[in-house]
């Protein structure tokens, strides 16, 4: 995280840790904004914003998560969109590639239907279209909602494969990956939890016109590879990357694989660019 500004801002009227890569170099991309899984901090994604070293990256802890404080009341799905959208005026930025990862996705998706003026490319990682997702492996379900994880670091590791698969279990990236996490309060995830309950993007995703990039994992517990399927069906300009033997977690064990299929799809030219240099 040494190459990341970070700061406590008040946005919205919330008070939100933000966190900043290389916002005041040049660069020929876009930013990317980014929505972290339930209960995660920043830092459990910063390697991925260090990896993706030529372009701006911002990404901000939801209130109770991490270093934000705890939400006074309950928020919602739209409001979270909307501030967002107050976290990149605060720093200048307008237009961006949108991505999120589980829990996140589900706030990227609503990011680009309630703010498509500000949304250039989604990508999708380990997500579903919300309430009507297809459920995972019950075993990791139930500890996936147990913010226990978070706390106990001897919970975590003897649960740490039924909840994210084996691809990265035994490797130096599951002990990176538990370091960097800060447990969530009580009442912040529980709000994540309310935030989501009852959405879905089902009936919208149809009309999205977005070019959206859809990554899953074939061992996902949590979210199954069939999420990632539904979500191609829906979205008109989407494409889906299956990662092989990958968890829920293979934005970590599949880092370069992951990295290479994001730059691709946020760099390869749009459609009117393609129709100019005919």
């Amino acid at each position: 995280m040494a190459s990341a500004e970070i700061s406590i801002e008040n946005v919205g009227g919330r008070n939100l840790r933000i966190a900043r890569w290389r916002l005041d170099e040049p660069s020929d991309h876009p930013p990317v904004l980014f929505f972290n899984g339930i209960g995660a901090n920043i830092e459990a994604v910063a390697p991925l914003a260090e990896a993706m070293n030529d372009r701006a990256f911002i990404m901000f802890d939801m209130p109770g998560t991490g270093g934000s404080p705890d939400p006074v009341i309950p928020y919602t799905i739209v409001t979270m969109a909307w501030t967002a959208t107050q976290v990149l005026d605060r720093f200048g930025l307008g237009v961006v590639d949108v991505m999120g990862i589980s829990w996140g996705g589900g706030m990227a998706q609503h990011f680009a239907i309630q703010h498509p003026a500000r949304t250039r490319r989604l990508v999708l990682i380990a997500t579903s279209a919300g309430m009507l997702m297809i459920p995972g492996n019950p075993a990791a379900l139930t500890k996936m909602a147990n913010p226990r994880r978070y706390v106990d670091a001897d919970y975590m590791a003897q649960h740490f494969e039924t909840l994210y698969g084996g691809a990265l279990d035994g490797t130096k990236g599951k002990g990176g990956h538990m370091s960097r996490l800060t447990p969530p309060s009580p009442r912040g995830y529980m709000y994540q939890l309310l935030a989501m309950l009852g959405w879905t993007s089902a009936p919208v995703l149809p009309f999205m016109r977005k070019e959206t990039l859809i990554l899953m994992g074939d061992d996902d517990q949590i979210v199954p590879l069939a999420n990632g399927k539904f979500l191609n069906t829906l979205i008109p300009n989407s494409e889906l990357i299956v990662m092989e033997g990958g968890g829920h977690l293979f934005l970590l064990s599949h880092k370069d694989e992951s990295v290479s299929a994001i730059t691709d799809f946020l760099d390869a030219p749009d459609e009117t660019e393609l129709s100019a240099a005919a």
